[in-house]
């Protein structure tokens, strides 16, 4: 089963359930994919690859809005995010670990060559090639300054 028909078919079981936190999720998730299939070339069909891409774009804006909405103390609204980057972390896959990620840059490093904090703009292209979809860009980036010092 496709993401796309996961999504689908768990929007049916939210309503059944009457999950308002998943349903208001899950519509966001579902208008993502149908914007994304109705586009030029998409024939009317997302790939898996792609609404992962699509599902890491959304829970990052999600996690930007409550970090701003916490900020300004707004509770209320940061609460809302939360309940919806939960649910769309159930679609994601697992995100690695801060060790499991400095283990790949060393090597992502050794491989590239690279000696100092120069070649920074170098190796996060290739940082962010072998970490797809495992670990958020921030983090990356964090872990490539301290690696290279």
């Amino acid at each position: 089963m496709s993401l796309q028909e996961q999504i689908n078919a768990d929007v049916i079981v939210a309503m059944k359930a009457k999950d308002e936190i998943a349903l208001r999720a899950l519509r966001g998730l579902k208008s993502a994919l149908l914007l994304a299939a109705s586009e030029p070339g998409a024939n009317g069909v997302v790939t898996d690859e792609k609404a992962l891409k699509i599902f890491q774009k959304l829970a990052k804006q999600r996690k930007e809005s409550f970090d701003i909405f916490t900020q300004n103390k707004r509770e209320d609204l940061a609460k809302v995010e939360q309940e919806e980057i939960a649910v769309i972390e159930r679609y994601l896959p697992k995100q690695m670990g801060e060790d499991e990620i400095k283990l790949i840059l060393s090597n992502v490093i050794k491989e590239a060559g690279a000696t100092s904090a120069a070649d920074f703009g170098k190796l996060m292209p290739l940082a962010i090639k072998a970490l797809a979809g495992q670990a958020d860009g921030k983090v990356i980036s964090a872990v490539l300054k301290q690696l290279l010092g």
